[in-house]
């Protein structure tokens, strides 16, 4: 559904893209759909701006009329939105890895911890023949580190976005593990969590402690550590399938040509596959890789489709055949015109 209304948005925008500059961003810093949302609505706002971001792909594909803005100016914007941008042609699958296990290091690190904490807190919480005297402060001295350094990724968001007067799913989750937090100080400190029995221990009976029935008597720490461990793991395998999802993605673009030969001024030019436009003319050689989807203009050949189809016999063609890019050229010597590029190509 998101990658609908994404193509969607691009549609609409590629009506004035001839008439103006695009560029393409690689994000980071987005944690959920409403950050996107937030990125989008802050570079709409530019004078002259059309931008679609794509949380999936963490990018986004922004249009603007000559000398309205730069790119720089783009990523300063996104900057002081809270988030990281850089252009994607900047980007290099190095980068994105690194990125990318950084990311899944940290959680794993603060999951780690948080659940080695966490344990205690909501054992001693939740069944009564562990509990023992002043217990409360032990499970407060456990539950700090989880709630705050644990914790640290959803108030960092919350905080980012309190600043521009926005909220995400990050603002309900601090909400949630400060208002634990802090009232379980409260009731510790100021009022009666200390004075509980421990419920169904055998000792109850010769400490002759009196089990208070107020409100004030109940803390909520194991709340507050439950909902953060939650909520990391959460994050954590979201960020480990999206790394999985990445790398067969950078395996299925492998695929794709790097370089294209087209014909310019009745000369021969090796570009990069990506500066490739409708209407250019192509040159593929025997055993290279169609750079983008296209028509044969001159020349037969047999072409091998398997990478789409999955069927291994050669499919041939001549003049007036439609070729799909990514395919490979066996036998013969092409001359085609690009009909469809980029984000339009049967491959993309």
């Amino acid at each position: 559904m998101q990658l609908t209304i994404f193509k969607a948005r691009l549609s609409v925008m590629a009506a004035t893209k001839d008439s103006g500059v695009q560029v393409d961003l690689s994000l980071t810093g987005m944690s959920c759909n409403a950050c996107a949302a937030s990125i989008e609505k802050g570079l709409n706002k530019l004078d002259g701006v059309t931008a679609a971001v794509n949380f999936a792909t963490e990018s986004a594909r922004i249009n603007f009329a000559s000398g309205a803005t730069t790119p720089s100016a783009l990523i300063d914007t996104v900057a002081s939105l809270g988030y990281g941008a850089r252009l994607l042609a900047d980007t290099t699958p190095e980068m994105l890895d690194a990125e990318t296990n950084q990311r899944v290091t940290m959680l794993l690190t603060r999951l780690t911890v948080s659940v080695v904490l966490a344990i205690p807190v909501v054992l001693l919480s939740m069944v009564a023949n562990l509990e023992f005297r002043n217990w409360q402060w032990f499970a407060l001295a456990l539950s700090t580190p989880v709630v705050t350094w644990g914790a640290w990724p959803f108030h960092r968001a919350a905080l980012m976005n309190l600043r521009h007067r926005a909220t995400t799913m990050d603002t309900l989750i601090s909400i949630g593990i400060v208002a634990a937090t802090s009232w379980s100080v409260w009731a510790i400190i100021w009022g009666d969590a200390l004075e509980m029995t421990y419920r169904g221990s055998a000792q109850t009976m010769n400490m002759g402690l009196k089990k208070m029935a107020g409100d004030s008597s109940h803390i909520y720490l194991e709340v507050a550590v439950a909902v953060t461990v939650f909520l990391l793991a959460g994050r954590y395998f979201e960020a480990r399938a999206k790394r999985r999802a990445g790398d067969a993605l950078r395996s299925l673009l492998a695929l794709g040509a790097r370089h294209a030969t087209i014909i310019k001024n009745g000369e021969e030019q090796t570009i990069d596959a990506a500066l490739v436009r409708v209407g250019d003319v192509i040159v593929v050689r025997p055993g290279e890789i169609i750079p983008t989807d296209g028509v044969v203009e001159q020349g037969a050949s047999a072409l091998d489709v398997s990478m789409l189809t999955g069927e291994s016999v050669p499919v041939d063609v001549k003049p007036g055949s439609v070729v799909t890019g990514t395919t490979i050229n066996l036998t013969g010597r092409l001359i085609m015109r690009a009909t469809r590029v980029g984000a339009e190509t049967t491959f993309a």
